[in-house]
């Protein structure tokens, strides 16, 4: 909003020029986002423990968790709305992928919203049954696809997908494509969901993608950064980062409360629309398969899932002493701060890799 009332008035008072440059409007969202989100989050705890919407612990899940009964949730809330208000000062209103991002975050935002609301408020242990959440999912996921095969972000990329390390290597899904970009956003979505078990984990290692992810996004908008990286050149890509900015504040902002020992949770209000969002933001950037890089660690978590439910399945033995990933190690000795800080570790040497990707093409 800033860009469109501001920056015309440049002629009139030239520092307002500066409301052109994507940076600037970046770090400025970094900030309003962790101010937001401080603010926000501290009203909902108060009044989310005055209500007594506290979470539930799981009686097989590790017995140090116990002590986490009653902490307050639906902290997702505050960062939605923050994220929200965030990109609409900061971001170019009139971009395409910023009103995705908008209107895809809002949707995952309220239908998470109310898988929480049924589980904490009306106390259904079910919540919105998994298949309801997956269709709302599909939905959005579908319906981006089909945008994408009709307006692509590259029309020579409309269906190619690029292979990291190797130079102009692409293979062209076909009509796949709009499988694969459900795919990914399901994927993204319901990875972070699963990461979210431990005090910081999962927004952690959200910090760390989205800044990831800020990097290629603002590159693949720059027609020389670009065409000198050999990154596929998307127009208007680099708003983008406003929005991943704005996911960093936030995370930050949210981190200062759920620390271990967390003071509240996101719950899934925050967890599938921060995870369904990156998912978004990689096909947008035609970057699609270094998701499985910048966010391994999310993958990893899916993955132990998947093995552990066929496993179990099939021969009746599990492969992990509990799934998601994080449980295991947990149930092995390592305690919940390490077990956060040595995934979040593995994130940074992951995006590191991802990013050498950009020269070794």
């Amino acid at each position: 909003m800033f860009y469109h009332i501001l920056f015309p008035l440049r002629n009139i008072f030239s520092p307002f020029n500066v409301f052109q440059y994507i940076t600037f409007r970046s770090f400025a969202a970094i900030f309003t986002s962790f101010l937001f989100t401080v603010f926000f989050m501290k009203f909902f705890m108060q009044n989310l423990s005055r209500r007594g919407i506290g979470q539930h612990v799981r009686s097989d899940g590790p017995e140090t968790h116990l002590s986490k009964e009653g902490t307050p949730t639906m902290g997702g809330i505050a960062l939605l709305i923050s994220i929200l208000l965030s990109t609409f000062l900061w971001a170019r209103l009139d971009n395409r992928f910023i009103l995705w991002l908008l209107g895809g975050v809002l949707f995952l935002g309220l239908l998470g919203f109310a898988d929480d609301y049924l589980k904490l408020v009306k106390k259904n242990p079910i919540g919105l049954p998994a298949r309801k959440k997956l269709i709302g999912q599909f939905l959005l996921a579908g319906t981006l696809a089909a945008y994408l095969w009709i307006f692509p972000s590259n029309s020579g990329y409309l269906s190619r997908v690029n292979i990291p390390y190797l130079k102009e290597v692409y293979v062209n899904f076909g009509y796949l494509y709009i499988a694969f970009v459900i795919f990914i956003v399901l994927g993204a979505s319901n990875g972070v969901n699963l990461t979210d078990g431990l005090d910081g984990l999962a927004i952690s290692n959200l910090i760390i993608v989205s800044f990831t992810y800020s990097i290629f996004a603002y590159l693949a908008g720059n027609f020389k950064f670009s065409n000198y990286l050999k990154v596929i050149y998307v127009p208007g890509a680099g708003e983008i980062s406003v929005y991943l900015a704005a996911v960093m504040g936030s995370g930050l902002g949210f981190l200062w409360y759920n620390s271990y020992p967390a003071q509240i949770f996101m719950g899934d209000t925050g967890s599938l629309f921060l995870g369904g969002s990156l998912g978004m933001v990689a096909v947008f950037i035609k970057q699609e398969i270094l998701l499985v890089i910048i966010g391994g660690v999310f993958v990893a978590e899916v993955l132990s899932v998947i093995l552990q439910v066929h496993s179990f399945r099939t021969s009746g033995k599990r492969i992990f002493k509990m799934a998601p990933l994080h449980h295991h190690f947990e149930l092995s000795g390592w305690s919940e701060p390490k077990v956060t800080i040595r995934f979040v570790i593995i994130s940074v040497m992951l995006s590191l890799i991802a990013l050498t990707s950009l020269k070794l093409r």
